[in-house]
């Protein structure tokens, strides 16, 4: 098998010649290097060299780095002269070498070949250290002391070469500069960390605030490469000054008896910055045993405000020394350079020892102490009681009974007040108080078993008032114990019960309450009272609850039932048992609530109409209230626009007008009547009490009578003169009204009224009598014959024989009176 495969190998072994075989494994084996700087930063294209590449060979394919792979078209090869290009710059933290394969093809014969060419970056100085952060702040006391670390600084350089990424931390400058300070950060090549601190003294009324520039610098060459970053460091004020205590003044006074009252306000002085920890004061109190003070800070003003926190006595102290001393929050510090050293920390002096009034003395340590006399002044104080002890309220005991006496006295060094007692708080009115002796009397008998005791127990307040200026109250209590008795009677929680109606035996729970505490309380006795045993009997009898239980011969209704309830002693009630029996769906939930209501609905019917009937009559009363008897207003008819006489047609005595005499009789008080000017208006003045009597008489009213004239009566009231006149021998009364306005009538006594009625029945039947009536007098005339004037004024009849004013109006009484005296004193009679 050997030989078969080396015949083989030989056989195709030859075609071709000895040199060609030499030559194509010769070429596979050709690499050419070009070195690219990663510095260089153009112009470009920038020409690196030329391949040699045999004459007889085509370059058919480039690949590989720099052309289709990443960085791509970074490299340029002609394929004609070999020469090599460089596009642009090329980093070598990313690529440290860049591969090409050309790919090559005989003339001839038009066999393939490969030629790797290699690219070398060369390292260079092009990245400057970074800092991790763009700016840091940090914030420090102003007590810090020299040497402490205060803040690290990082940053990186991206550079491989060793020489190239390795850097140096410096401080570049602060703001603001300060003679007794200086930042330094460690200048030991160090990859990635630079520590920051500072020699000397820190002062926060110098600089609150210090900015530091922190530079970062490589060890590249031929040029460095450097960057920056900002350190912002914050002081923070500490206590550089002690508080002093300024406007000392003398001893003090407090009121005994005074509670959590300010009686002194310190004021101190700090020169530290306000508000901070260095200038807040811290106030303390040495030498009160009792702790009867107590001092806080106002926040505002740092002044210390001294309390009363327990009430002073007196008579047990009238004078109090006591120690204040103030310091602050932060303890005191100070911090002077003494010398400054080009190499490691300065000398300085500091004093961080703590600041502590109680101890201090002497110079500078004054200011944080303070001595303090307080004096206590004497006040009225209110009694004191003695011991009170509780006192026990017998059985059955009887209003009256002494219970016992209170006993106080006045604490005050010249205690000789008069002291008078009063009862407080007793809200069931039990006892009463002697005022001059305190002695304690029942003035009621009080249940143990009322809401105000409280398991037995009766507590009321005395109060024991002094006479001082002003005077003071004192406040005992007083516990009453009430002695256990048999005083209630057994009682049922609930008496109205529903069963339901079945041929078997039912029973429901019947439970009784006794407000006795034991022995005076349950078990109780149940027994049924009357003629029921066959109906209903009581399972067990004895017991707190019991079994009511339904025969079989019990009828559906209501049955009303006797039980006798006793307690444990023997105290019996009576109570009545109301049972529902009814045919129920459910035997398990006995309901006759239905039932019981269909018997109750004639009832309710009734009431509610009695309530209805009630209502009614309420509202028929208020109706009352508002129904009112307004004036009726009559218009009368105004037919002609003006007045004129109407003629009678004859000059002799016409038909007389009967007025009957009931239309006297007939009140219509309150009219109204309203007539026109110009209307000629005709009526007789005693009927003007009536609407109906005015059209009684339309025209003239005419009268037989020998007297010659008449006016007005005081029952109405005119507005204008009515005049009334008589000419002999004429026997016509003519009535003319020249304004013809009658105003509302006014509302006369009884009295008036009735003089009124005699006295003009009395005229009319003598002006009535026959033969009485024509008078022998010539006729007054008015008008000649013809047309009707329309537009004319009436001339004002007068009669001076006349003795009557026509104006009277509401003066007619005592007219009438002078007049009539007989006809009035009877009236008045009547």
């Amino acid at each position: 098998m050997k030989v078969l495969c080396l015949l083989m190998i030989l056989g195709l072994g030859i075609h071709l010649s000895p040199a060609e075989f030499l030559l194509r494994k010769k070429r596979n084996w050709i690499i050419q290097t070009f070195m690219i700087n990663e510095s260089y930063s153009g112009p470009f294209p920038h020409y690196l060299g030329k391949v040699e590449i045999d004459s007889s060979l085509n370059i058919v394919e480039v690949t590989g780095q720099g052309k289709n792979e990443e960085p791509r078209d970074l490299i340029s090869l002609n394929q004609k002269d070999g020469h090599v290009l460089i596009l642009g710059p090329v980093d070598y933290e990313k690529y440290t070498i860049l591969k090409l394969i050309i790919r090559a093809q005989n003339k001839k014969n038009h066999t393939l070949t490969k030629v790797g060419i290699n690219f070398e970056i060369i390292d260079a100085n092009d990245n400057p250290p970074i800092f991790n952060q763009t700016a840091y702040e940090i914030t420090i006391n102003e007590s810090t002391l020299q040497g402490i670390e205060l803040i690290n600084v990082t940053a990186t350089d991206s550079d491989s070469t060793e020489e190239y990424k390795t850097f140096l931390f410096s401080i570049d400058s602060v703001i603001p500069e300060t003679e007794d300070l200086e930042f330094t950060i460690n200048k030991v090549p160090y990859f990635g960390n630079g520590t920051i601190s500072f020699k000397g003294c820190l002062d926060h009324k110098k600089a609150d605030r210090y900015t530091i520039i922190v530079k970062a610098t490589d060890l590249g060459k031929p040029k460095p490469l450097f960057s920056f970053t900002n350190v912002t460091v914050n002081i923070n004020p500490g206590n550089r000054h002690r508080p002093m205590f300024i406007n000392q003044t003398g001893p003090v006074r407090v009121k005994e008896g005074e509670e959590n009252v300010i009686f002194s306000r310190l004021q101190v002085k700090d020169e530290d910055t306000k508000g901070t920890k260095g200038w807040n004061a811290v106030y303390a109190i040495h030498g009160d045993k009792n702790n009867n003070f107590k001092i806080k800070t106002d926040p505002q003003t740092n002044e210390g405000l001294l309390y009363v926190n327990k009430p002073l006595d007196y008579e047990d102290e009238s004078l109090k020394n006591i120690t204040i001393t103030v310091e602050n929050e932060i303890p005191y510090f100070t911090c002077k350079v003494m010398d400054q050293h080009t190499s490691g920390l300065w000398t300085i002096k500091t004093d961080p020892s703590l600041f502590s009034g109680a101890s201090m003395s002497g110079g500078n340590n004054r200011g944080g102490t303070r001595q303090m006399t307080v004096i206590v002044e004497d006040v009225n104080e209110p009694p004191v009681f003695d011991e009170l002890k509780p006192i026990s309220l017998p059985k059955d005991v009887e209003v009256g009974h002494h219970l016992g006496t209170i006993v106080s006295r006045d604490p005050d060094v010249k205690g000789t007040r008069r002291i008078r007692y009063t009862k407080g708080e007793d809200p069931a009115n039990l006892v009463s108080v002697d005022p001059e002796t305190g002695k304690i009397t029942t003035a009621r008998i009080l249940d143990r078993e009322s809401h105000y005791a409280k398991d037995g127990v009766y507590v009321i307040t005395v109060n024991a008032v002094d006479s001082g200026s002003p005077p003071q109250t004192g406040t005992a209590s007083l516990s009453i114990y009430i002695a256990r008795e048999n005083d209630n009677a057994p009682s049922l929680i609930v008496n109205t019960f529903n069963m339901c109606q079945s041929d078997k035996s039912s029973w429901v729970n019947v439970t009784a309450v006794d407000p006795d505490e034991d022995p005076f309380s349950g078990p109780f006795s149940f027994k049924l009272l009357g003629d029921v045993k066959k109906m209903w009997r009581i399972n067990p009898e004895q017991g707190h609850s019991v079994n009511l239980t339904k025969g079989q011969n019990v009828y559906s209704g209501l049955h009303k039932l006797k039980l006798e309830v006793s307690d444990f002693q023997g105290k019996k009630s009576l109570h009545y048992l109301s049972v529902f029996v009814c045919k129920c769906s459910d035997a398990t939930k006995p309901d006759c609530s239905l039932r019981k209501a269909a018997g109750f609905t004639v009832g309710m019917g009734a009431l509610g109409i009695l309530f209805f009937c009630i209502t009614l009559i309420i509202g028929l009363l208020f109706l009352t209230f508002f129904v009112s008897c307004e004036p009726e207003k009559i218009p009368m008819d105004d037919d002609e626009p003006v007045q004129h006489l109407m003629k009678s047609n004859t000059e002799e005595p016409g038909s007389d007008c009967y007025v009957p005499f009931n239309s006297l009789n007939r009140r219509n008080y309150g009219q109204q009547i309203q007539v026109s000017e110009d209307v000629n208006l005709s009526m007789t003045p005693i009927l003007l009490d009536s609407a109906v009597n005015v059209q009684a008489c339309p025209n003239v009213i005419k009268f037989n009578q020998d007297r010659g004239s008449w006016t007005k009566s005081s029952v109405v009231s005119f507005r204008e003169r009515w005049d009334i006149s008589t000419q002999a021998p004429s026997s016509g009364m003519g009535i003319r009204c020249q304004m013809g306005t009658l105003k509302k009538g006014t509302l006369m006594e009884q009295t008036r009224e009735n003089l009124l009625f005699i006295a003009l029945t009395n005229l009319l039947q003598k002006r009535e009598a026959p033969g009485e009536e024509l008078g022998d007098y010539e006729p007054t005339v008015y008008d000649d014959e013809g047309d009707l004037a329309k537009d004319f004024e009436l001339d004002a009849i007068s009669n001076p024989e006349d003795p009557f004013d026509p104006e009277l109006d509401s003066r007619f009484l005592p007219l009438a009176s002078v007049c009539l005296p007989d006809l009035f004193a009877q009236s008045t009679k009547m």
